[in-house]
C-alpha cells in the first residue's frame, strides 16, 4: 500500500512537470543586439547604438527592424545626442547654489563649476549664450536654492534672466525669450 501510495505521488508530480509550459526561448543573437541598439538610443548614446545595430545586421542581415532603426539613427544622432546631454546635466544635484546680483555669464559660469564638480567632472555642461542685441547682458539674478537638479537650477536662472535653453549635441544655448 505504502508503495502504491509512493507511485501515485510520483506519478501526479511527473504529471505536473509536464504540465508547466516550457520556458520562453532566448532571443535570437540579433535580435539581443538590436534591443542593446534600442536600450543606447533611449540613454542618449546615439554611437552605442549604432555600434549594436551593425552587429545585429552582422549576425542577421534581413533583421528588418535594426536595418530601419539604423537609418532612422543616422537621421536624428544630433537630437538623440542633445538627449543625452540633457538627461545627463539633468541628473546632477546642486547642493547649495546662492547668488547675489550676478549677471548671466557669471551665474552660468557658477553653475558649470558646480556641476563639474558635483559630478565629480564627468559633466561639463558648454553653455553659449546667442544675444546678438545683448538683451539678457543687463539680468543681474539673485537666487538662493538647495538640492536642485542642475537642469532645475537652470530654469530658474532662465526665468530670472527672460531667457530659455535648447540643448544641442555640443552645447546649451541660451537666448531671450521672444
Amino acid at each position: 500500500m505504502k508503495n502504491l501510495l509512493s507511485l501515485v505521488a510520483a506519478a501526479s508530480l511527473v504529471s505536473l512537470a509536464a504540465a508547466q509550459p516550457p520556458a520562453p526561448p532566448a532571443p535570437a543573437p540579433a535580435e539581443a543586439l538590436y534591443r542593446q541598439g534600442l536600450a543606447a538610443e533611449k540613454a542618449g548614446d546615439p554611437a552605442a547604438a549604432q555600434q549594436a545595430y551593425l552587429a545585429a545586421l552582422k549576425a542577421d542581415p534581413k533583421h528588418a527592424n535594426a536595418r530601419y532603426s539604423l537609418g532612422q539613427l543616422q537621421l536624428n544622432a544630433p537630437a538623440i545626442a542633445a538627449h543625452g546631454r540633457e538627461t545627463k546635466f539633468g541628473v546632477v544635484v546642486i547642493p547649495t547654489f546662492q547668488l547675489d546680483a550676478a549677471t548671466l555669464q557669471e551665474s552660468l559660469d557658477a553653475l558649470r563649476l558646480m556641476v563639474e564638480k558635483q559630478s565629480k567632472d564627468t559633466v561639463t555642461p558648454n553653455f553659449v549664450i546667442q544675444d546678438p542685441k545683448k538683451q539678457l547682458a543687463a539680468a543681474k539674478i539673485t537666487l538662493n536654492l538647495k538640492s536642485l537638479p542642475a537642469k532645475g537650477v537652470l530654469q530658474y536662472l532662465m526665468e530670472a534672466a527672460g531667457a530659455r535653453a535648447r540643448y544641442d549635441e555640443h552645447a546649451i544655448v541660451i537666448t531671450p525669450k521672444p
